[in-house]
């Protein structure tokens, strides 16, 4: 893309960071526009919005329009992410919730697999972006015929017994017992699982000596073991509350970390990151899901909403801090970093749950 555009390839860092900020302004401002709108047009303005972008992604001759379109797809992924995740925390179960997040797993695995035949096959990264972005389009209007379905939790964000009469301001949602540290361990996880999506690779080349080949595939093991973990729990959540779920993935990621901390054999290595993996794949959908019941479903829109913008932060920011520490000083503090974050993780969780048992 950025030879036919005339750019560097570093440029798309610029391109992530523009989705990055419109996805997390989109997501502070769901809990104002699904009252105005309700949730289930909203789902349906961010699929469309995302759609638009894709297909105009297809027709862009100019690093410019590329930017511009990364606007709507932000705008898009935020009102949908941040939308779905409240509306699943008040109205599902735990599986629910876990099993959406799997399925984002399998989406984010689809999509370079498409990319890739086109690449292959006719040559074209545009050509991607078009089918990808017709097969939206065609979501979208499939969501619209099936818009009844909605109905009942359409207007969520309004409704007397799961919202505030009025939104909250940021500065109200903050002065809520508990929700700064939960905001803080949103941004902790999301930077230990981005980076390691990242960086990992990176990591095993050049410290660990592995093939390019090697660490590639390992890492995508890695998310192919947060997928397979949420759809595992999922059913373990019928059995296992949202603290032990996040107990228990804390608990691995700091194994797996504590496993590239030590001089181990190659084959351990992948053992540790199906370890990381594995250990982020209930953590995520567990803090989401358990939020009404920590703050209140009244509160919920708005602190998921919150929390979704913390979690894009992590993952927008974190990675390329640890990419500027690697370049100038040495790969060999990747797991110091995850280490750092996942130790701020723990004490998150231990401060949240504080918080939360004073007010019982």
């Amino acid at each position: 893309m950025h030879e036919q555009l005339g750019v560097l390839g570093a440029s798309g860092g610029l391109v992530f960071m523009i989705i990055s900020g419109a996805t997390i302004l989109a997501a502070l401002c769901c809990d104002q526009l699904a009252r105005r709108v309700g949730s289930g047009k909203l789902v349906g303005l961010g699929l469309a919005l995302m759609a638009v972008a894709l297909v105009g992604f297809s027709q862009t001759t100019n690093f410019i329009s590329l930017c511009l379109w990364s606007v709507p797809l932000g705008m898009g992924m935020g009102f949908v992410d941040a939308t779905l995740n409240s509306v699943v925390a008040l109205h599902y179960q735990a599986k629910q919730m876990n099993w959406l997040h799997a399925f984002w797993g399998v989406g984010a695995s689809i999509g370079p697999i498409i990319m890739s035949f086109f690449l292959v096959w006719q040559n074209s990264w545009a050509a991607g972006y078009q089918f990808i972005g017709l097969l939206q389009l065609a979501f979208v209007a499939s969501f619209f015929l099936t818009f009844k379905l909605w109905q009942p939790i359409q207007n969520c964000a309004t409704n007397p017994e799961t919202a505030q009469p009025e939104a909250l301001s940021m500065k109200q949602v903050l002065t809520i017992s508990g929700v700064k540290q939960s905001l803080l361990l949103f941004l902790c996880y999301t930077a230990i699982e981005a980076t390691v999506g990242l960086w990992a690779s990176s990591y095993f080349v050049v410290v660990r000596q592995l093939s390019q080949e090697t660490a590639a595939l390992w890492v995508a093991l890695y998310f192919g073991g947060i997928t397979v973990g949420r759809f595992l729990a999922g059913f373990l959540s019928v059995k296992f509350s949202h603290k032990q779920l996040v107990n228990l993935g804390s608990a691995l990621i700091g194994l797996g970390i504590m496993l590239l901390l030590l001089p181990v054999a190659q084959p351990f290595l992948l053992v540790a990151l199906f370890l990381i993996g594995f250990g982020c794949a209930p953590i995520f959908p567990s803090l989401i899901h358990e939020t009404p019941h920590n703050f209140g479903a009244h509160n919920a829109q708005a602190i998921i909403g919150m929390q979704m913008a913390f979690a894009y932060a992590g993952s927008m920011l974190m990675p390329p801090l640890f990419g500027l520490i690697a370049t100038q000083i040495n790969y060999t503090l990747f797991p110091v970093y995850l280490g750092g974050f996942w130790l701020l993780m723990i004490i998150m969780i231990k401060w949240l749950s504080k918080k939360l048992a004073s007010r019982t």
